[in-house]
């Protein structure tokens, strides 16, 4: 049994960050070990539930994951736990498309058995309360909405007309309730606030939440509710480790730090050993390399540093022009470009793989699911196949000249070429998921293996 609660919300908006991180502090407070989860590809969120919790959260994706693999990653993530607690994305049924469930909250609840409690936003409002709850009800009867927060309560007065209706009417009980000022406001998400909270700068506002979490919540309501989740299919774990044959360099650091968990675990499970470093503090490829993965984060916030890193950058342009195989996304394409012009002007020099520059810009540059055709064999993909995954950034690219794209990008609003190629070097804006085609990881080990004989 792994008791498990999705926190929901009717729309964007309604607080479901802010109470889903007081909960997970409030019953670490308790002595319980909690795992976090995301629905969705946001890689903001799990880091506040990292930093809260001591463990690793893990993204459950409907739309970018096979849904077996889906069921597998979470019962990985939560082993250990005495609790799972699972942040939903925009409103409950908002997902892929408007006329189904795919990619929504409300079908990750589906796939993981796993009641849901509602926040609910009450500003202005009394019996509506009721409404609204029981609307969210009707649209799905297989969706277990099995409790109700309210959030912006103007007193505890309001919260209990509210609560009264609520649970007349749709026979759920409300656990609990914030007003308005009861905390300090989550700060804005952006990238910068990863160092920030991995620095516990953080730390008070978390301790705040615990404190009115556990004083206008009944946190052995929402144990109860998690404790109802449906028994799930033991699904196999990844397969067995492969014996390790090639060493992959892996960069990490406060500049670059967003990979998705089972990208790395699934090149392990390929027999490749990682290696970590940090271009940020000016270390150089690990001579043992056998190939480079450069992951996403916000090269912007260090550019100056990483520019004055001048041994790591040349180690890495050395690496790839004597053929290694190299991937890099977002924040790693950025980096091997030729330089960063940030939002004050200045321009800072990068690697130079890449003919191109990049600009930051104040707005966001793009947004939302993709999926991807590779258009030659490359360091992930044959020519033809395909993965999913998704595009978040605040800067633009600009070639000095054309040059090929390793990957067709297919998303919503975004058909087009995109990223840069060469036989050894795949690069370009999508995250991808390597769940999504899991020939992915065992290509680029492959590669590394055949690289180095």
């Amino acid at each position: 049994m792994q008791p498990r609660v999705i926190i929901a919300g009717t729309g964007s908006g309604t607080g479901k960050t802010t109470i889903t991180v007081g909960l997970m502090a409030a019953f670490i407070k308790t002595g319980l070990a909690v795992q976090g989860f995301k629905c969705g590809p946001d890689y903001i969120d799990p880091s506040y539930h990292t930093a809260v919790t001591g463990r690793s959260s893990r993204n459950m994706d409907s739309w970018m994951l096979p849904h077996k693999d889906m069921l597998s990653y979470f019962q990985r993530g939560a082993e250990g736990a005495d609790l799972s607690i699972i942040e939903g994305v925009m409103g409950l049924y908002d997902g892929k498309s408007p006329e189904s469930d795919q990619g929504s909250t409300a079908e990750i609840s589906k796939l993981l058995q796993a009641p849901v409690i509602l926040v609910v936003d009450i500003s202005s409002m009394a019996r509506s309360a009721a409404a609204i709850v029981k609307g969210f009800q009707a649209l799905s009867e297989d969706v277990n909405i099995g409790g109700v927060i309210v959030n912006n309560a103007g007193s505890e007065g309001h919260y209990k007309l509210c609560k009264t209706a609520i649970e007349k009417e749709c026979g759920v009980p409300v656990v609990g309730y914030l007003k308005r000022g009861d905390v300090p406001q989550i700060p804005e998400r952006h990238l910068g606030l990863i160092p920030a909270l991995e620095r516990g700068e953080l730390d008070e506002l978390f301790d705040k939440l615990s404190s009115v979490m556990k004083q206008q919540v009944q946190l052995n309501e929402v144990k109860r509710i998690a404790e109802k989740a449906g028994e799930l299919e033991r699904n196999k774990s990844a397969s067995a480790m492969k014996r390790k044959t090639v060493r992959i360099a892996v960069a990490r650091d406060h500049a670059f730090n967003f990979y998705y968990p089972e990208n790395l675990e699934l090149l392990e499970e390929n027999g490749a050993e990682l290696l970590y470093f940090s271009p940020l503090k000016g270390e150089p490829l690990p001579l043992e390399s056998d190939a480079l993965y450069i992951g996403g984060g916000f090269p912007e916030e260090f550019a100056a540093e990483l520019a004055a890193s001048t041994e790591t950058k040349e180690s890495i342009l050395q690496g790839i022009r004597k053929g290694m195989p190299v991937y890099a996304e977002c924040g790693g394409y950025m980096y091997l470009c030729k330089s960063i012009m940030t939002t004050d002007g200045l321009s800072h020099t990068m690697i130079g793989a890449i003919p191109s520059t990049i600009q930051m810009t104040t707005n966001l540059a793009a947004l939302g699911y993709r999926e991807v055709e590779a258009l030659h064999d490359t360091v992930l993909l044959k020519k033809g196949e395909q993965a999913r995954g998704h595009e978040f950034h605040y800067s633009t690219v600009s070639a000095e000249k054309p040059y090929d794209a390793p990957h067709y990008v297919k998303g919503m609003r975004k058909n087009e070429k995109e990223g840069y190629y060469l036989p050894n070097v795949t690069a370009g804006y999508t995250h991808i998921h390597f769940a999504s085609n899991p020939k992915m990881a065992a290509r680029f080990v492959e590669l590394a293996k055949t690289w180095r004989t």
